[in-house]
C-alpha cells in the first residue's frame, strides 16, 4: 500500500505575520517538524506551497503548488493538488503550523485508521488537517471545489470516517495538536 505525506504550507499566515512554514522553534523551521513526523510512514512526501515560496524550500524537498483551476482555494485545494501530483493508496495530511507534532503520533493515527478518512479531535476541537485520506476521496474533493465549497469537514462528512481522540495518540494532545497561529502562541508553547 503506497502512502504519501502531504504537508500543507500554502496558507497566507495573516495572523502570524510571515509564512508559518519558515517560522522557527528551537532552531528548526516549522515545516521540518511536520516532515519529520511524516517521514517514517510515507513512501514520498509533497509540500504544497504558494508559488512565491516554492524556491524557499531546499532542493531535497518535493514542493508543488495548487492546481491552476483551484489555486488559492485553501487546504482542500492543497490536498487535491498533492493527490494529482503523486498517486497513492492513502495520504497522510499535516499542516505546517504544528511544530510540536511527532512521528509517534502519526504512527498511532495510521494504526487506528479505518474507513475513508480519519482525523483528530482534542477536547471537542476538531483538527481536520491532521488526517489520513484514502485515494477514493479525491473525486469528492474535486467536486466540492468545483462547487466552491472549501470546507474540509464538508468532504469528510460525505465519507465513511472517524474522529480519533488525541488522547489515544499521545499523553499530551493539547500540546501535540497545537496550531500556532501567532508568534505569541509559540512563546506560550
Amino acid at each position: 500500500m503506497k502512502t504519501v505525506g502531504i504537508l500543507l504550507a500554502g496558507g497566507k499566515s495573516r495572523r502570524f505575520g510571515s509564512p508559518k512554514a519558515f517560522a522557527t522553534h528551537e532552531g528548526h523551521e516549522f515545516y521540518h517538524y511536520s516532515l519529520d513526523a511524516l517521514r517514517p510512514f510515507c513512501d514520498e512526501i509533497v509540500v504544497v506551497a504558494r508559488p512565491e515560496f516554492v524556491r524557499c524550500f531546499p532542493d531535497t524537498v518535493h514542493v508543488t503548488t495548487d492546481l491552476e483551476t483551484f489555486a488559492g482555494m485553501g487546504p482542500l485545494a492543497g490536498i487535491l493538488s498533492a493527490m494529482d501530483k503523486i498517486a497513492a493508496d492513502r495520504y497522510v495530511v499535516l499542516p505546517c503550523d504544528m511544530p510540536f507534532i511527532v512521528a509517534g503520533v502519526m504512527g498511532k493515527l495510521l494504526e487506528l485508521h479505518v474507513g475513508d478518512i480519519s482525523a483528530v479531535t482534542v477536547d471537542g476541537k476538531r483538527h481536520p488537517l491532521v488526517s489520513i485520506w484514502n485515494a477514493n476521496v479525491k473525486p469528492s474533493i474535486r467536486q466540492a471545489l468545483l462547487d466552491d465549497n472549501r470546507r474540509v469537514m464538508h468532504v469528510q462528512s460525505q465519507h465513511e470516517g472517524q474522529w480519533i481522540e488525541g488522547v489515544l495518540l499521545t499523553d499530551t494532545p493539547e500540546i501535540a495538536f497545537k496550531n500556532v497561529n501567532t508568534p505569541c502562541e509559540l512563546e506560550r508553547g
